[in-house]
């Protein structure tokens, strides 16, 4: 089984690699959009801004291939602004955006309805840099991907901008609050996106890792996710 890490061109994608090789996965960073398709799964990093990552994965055929493959049935996992991009729109890298008005947004993955804003606070720093809790949604520790998480369990953050507007709940897994109760983990069938970063996250990042792998197993075996 071999896991895509999907590579725009926009930083260093060592540390996801390397946080899938110490779960156990075969993987590899390339932005060949054959490879990507044909992927027995699909990890999407967080590196860049919304509109900057989209213009490129548009460019190079990537977000076409990451389209058809979760169409497919592949098994995704989009990190950081790699779950941004799972959605309708954005405004991170919009020239004219200020976050605060509902255009103008750069279209996104457009898998899931809802929008992309920066985080707001008065008395908060933005970025939200460092460990947050995650707040399970009650009933969302069936999901493959949390298997093993306790509730409160503790992320390792770093971002501005968030989901906030027009978000389907069935899809929202944990909520972390941080100017507003964001959602921190989605997932629906055999698509998920953290966040947080679980490459850096310790223990309980090594297992979300761990889970997304076995979800990929299963799938690469034929069996229903």
């Amino acid at each position: 089984m071999a896991i895509a890490v999907v590579d725009y061109h926009a930083g260093n994608l060592s540390s996801v690699l390397r946080g899938l090789e110490r779960a156990g996965a075969e993987a590899k960073i390339t932005d060949d959009p054959i490879e990507i398709a044909t992927s027995d799964a699909i990890v999407l990093p967080g590196v860049g801004s919304f509109a900057d990552a989209m213009d490129y994965l548009e460019r190079s055929g990537e977000a076409a291939a990451i389209q058809d493959a979760i169409e497919f049935g592949t098994p995704f996992l989009g990190i950081c602004l790699g779950l941004q991009l799972l959605f309708r729109a954005g405004d991170e890298g919009v020239p004219g955006a200020t976050g605060e008005c509902t255009c103008p947004v750069r279209a996104g993955l457009g898998l899931f309805a809802g929008q992309v804003k920066r985080l707001r606070s008065e008395r908060l720093k933005v970025p939200h840099v460092g460990w947050d809790t995650l707040d399970i949604v009650p009933g969302a520790e069936e999901s493959p991907l949390l298997e093993g998480i306790p509730r409160g369990a503790s992320v390792y953050f770093t971002h501005s901008y968030a989901l906030e507007a027009g978000i389907n709940p069935r899809i929202v897994l944990a909520k972390t609050h941080y100017g507003w109760s964001f959602p921190s983990v989605v997932g629906v069938a055999h698509v998920f996106g953290t966040q947080f970063h679980p490459e850096k996250s310790s223990a309980v990042g090594e297992r979300i890792l761990r889970n997304f792998c076995a979800i990929a197993d299963r799938a690469h075996a034929g069996e229903v996710v």
